[in-house]
């Protein structure tokens, strides 16, 4: 199967490679953030395209969401999953906890559905929350059909439920402490060994494809990042499952290609996006600075010990040696993921420690390292022994609940554009994403949007050309009815870094999002950090001028300005704290505020409508 996986990648790269060099016209970028108008003034002439690819399916990711999505719309089309890395560094295969679900006769669609509205401090939107729980066992029962080797009890074989913090009762679905890789492993063989699907790895998305009514999504610009060349996939469906913005900040459990190029090129198609300003960090990612566990890499991203240590009884301990969390939650360590690193947070500061302690001594040592024994092994590798040691913590940027915002079908604000995964907004995480709910939402949204795909098929495949298209008609549609939303000359070595100008830069907008829009905000140093971005993108619109070109790192770095810009312009809309959004200056929750923060510049229809969770009488 890998053969014939290899065999088809290689094949469409041949192919086109194959396809004769073109010009498109050029377009005016829509959106109206002050990044995006700064490159819109730039001006632009005609974007080189090097080749076409048309096909029914263009799936930008490769974790759970895209995955799902790929498997389910190859029963329908041809499809072409486009990831900037090797499909497995997605997300999905550094999740550790598990995939929540209600399989347990114990358990409850209504206690799930209230267990996350609760946790996203009631901004949730409770239709949607709804959906996904009553789709969840279907979800479970499908990964397991695809391969998934799930953990089971040794008594009876049944699913092992583990429980974390937000959960009222077990049903977190885990293969040990590796859930995501093991469905990430499972999802790409299945993916590979199906001959409609062909992946291209290694293929940056840099741009959307737009219809020149601006009503109709028809497809992605992609570069090849080996050879610098860019291919227009047009497709009659799109879909972003790219993930989220982790590199925003300093420190993140996020994967490397976590740079917010979704939300990017969403937003500079003029596509809706909500609720950027919650931004969950873990609250329990190890430590490694000064006095800390070791590091194995001076580039690595920080490690996440699962939450469900903490659910299996482990404690927190500030750098005094004491307990806290009782201080702040009744729940204790069992308290939704963002009071407790707002606790870990609130008592670095207090004692002057560059960390916390999470203990789980107390329990026996071969009890964890069988359940787990991932995070075992990664400490082990540090000379750090779970068993016997308290485990240095801090938290560090984990999971962007908000995004492209979506209806329950997984479409946007625009035709032809479907998002899912950590890239949309559903409406389910609301304030803060319960734990464990993320690989659940991924998946269920991304069948649904199948589903909705499938319904209108015909009708999405007539406004295109036919898939049989001879490629120079394609290239003379793509002339005449597409708005190239590039971004300027991509260069033949996209991937080589010419000095550490971009290396530099990314490291000024981290240090920037940290200080303005981290654990805890206030109003003046978000105004500031939104002006500081605003220089930053000047200064790369600068250094285009001199490297005649975009690279990979210099598009990532205004991907991620893109991000930034709209967390931050989200964050200062919310006049009061509520979930992961913690200012001081309104520090209380408030009524009239319960509702989410759109951004729709420049989209093409009205924002699609939310209804909030409604808070217990």
């Amino acid at each position: 199967a890998s053969e014939r996986a290899r065999a088809r990648a290689t094949s469409g790269t041949r192919a086109a490679a194959r396809a004769r060099e073109t010009r498109a016209r050029g377009g005016e970028m829509h959106g109206e953030s002050e990044i995006s108008r700064t490159r819109a003034r730039r001006g632009r002439g005609r974007g080189a395209t090097d080749a076409r690819v048309r096909v029914d399916f263009a799936v930008i990711g490769s974790g759970i969401a895209g995955l799902s999505y790929a498997l389910d719309a190859a029963e329908v089309g041809e499809v072409a999953i486009v990831t900037k890395a090797r499909a497995f560094e997605a997300a999905t295969t550094y999740a550790q906890g598990g995939i929540s679900a209600v399989v347990d006769t114990l358990d409850s669609v209504d206690e799930h559905v209230r267990d996350t509205c609760v946790a996203g401090g009631f901004l949730c939107d409770e239709n949607a929350v709804r959906v996904m729980v009553e789709d969840s066992k279907a979800a479970v029962e499908t990964l397991i059909e695809r391969g998934t080797r799930f953990t089971r009890d040794d008594a009876d074989g049944r699913l092992h439920l583990a429980r974390e913090g937000g959960h009222s009762r077990h049903r977190i679905v885990h293969a040990d402490d590796m859930t995501g890789k093991e469905i990430e492993r499972a999802l790409l063989e299945a993916a590979k060994a199906n001959p409609r699907i062909t992946f291209y790895e290694y293929h940056f998305a840099m741009e959307l494809l737009k219809t020149r009514d601006g009503e109709r999504c028809a497809g992605a610009l992609v570069v090849d990042e080996a050879r610098g060349k860019t291919i227009a996939f047009v497709a009659s469906s799109t879909v972003l499952a790219c993930g989220g913005a982790g590199h925003l900040f300093p420190s993140t459990t996020n994967p490397v290609v976590s740079t917010g190029d979704g939300i990017a090129m969403a937003t500079r198609a003029g596509v809706a996006v909500a609720n950027m300003e919650f931004m969950q960090f873990h609250p329990t990612a190890l430590y490694t600075g000064e006095g800390g566990a070791a590091k194995l890499n001076q580039n690595e991203n920080a490690f996440l010990i699962t939450e469900a240590v903490r659910g299996h009884g482990g404690r927190l301990y500030n750098a005094e040696g004491e307990r806290f969390m009782a201080r702040y939650d009744e729940r204790e360590e069992l308290a939704p993921r963002d009071v407790v690193a707002r606790s870990i947070d609130s008592e670095m500061k207090r004692t002057r420690a560059p960390c916390v302690f999470l203990d789980i001594t107390h329990v026996d040592g071969e009890e964890i390292r069988r359940n787990f024994p991932g995070v075992a092994a990664e400490l082990d590798r540090r000379g750090l022994d779970m068993t016997k040691q308290r485990i240095p913590v801090v938290p560090a940027a984990h999971y962007m609940c908000g995004g492209v915002s979506t209806n329950e079908n997984g479409e946007t604000s625009l035709r032809g554009l479907f998002a899912c995964g950590e890239v949309a907004y559903t409406g389910v995480h609301g304030a803060n994403r319960l734990a464990s709910n993320s690989l659940l939402e991924g998946i269920v949204f991304a069948r649904r949007a199948v589903v909705s795909v499938a319904n209108e098929i015909d009708a999405l495949r007539a406004e295109l050309p036919s898939l049989d298209v001879d490629d120079e008609d394609l290239r003379r549609w793509l002339d005449e009815r597409c708005d190239d939303l590039t971004r300027g000359d991509v260069l033949r070595n996209f991937t080589a870094e010419h000095d550490s100008w971009e290396r530099d830069t990314r490291r000024e907008i981290q240090r920037t999002m940290w200080n303005a829009a981290g654990i805890v905000r206030t109003t003046s140093e978000m105004e500031v950090a939104l002006l500081k971005l605003r220089e930053l993108a000047a200064a790369c619109e600068e250094r285009l001028s001199v490297t005649k070109g975009y690279t990979m790192q210099l598009a990532e770095v205004m991907n991620l300005l893109d991000a930034g810009e709209l967390m931050l312009r989200c964050a200062l809309m919310r006049k009061e704290s509520r979930g992961l959004h913690y200012t001081l200056d309104y520090p209380e929750a408030v009524d009239d505020e319960k509702k989410p923060t759109f951004i729709a510049d420049g989209a093409t229809r009205p924002s699609l409508t939310r209804r909030p969770a409604p808070a217990p009488r």
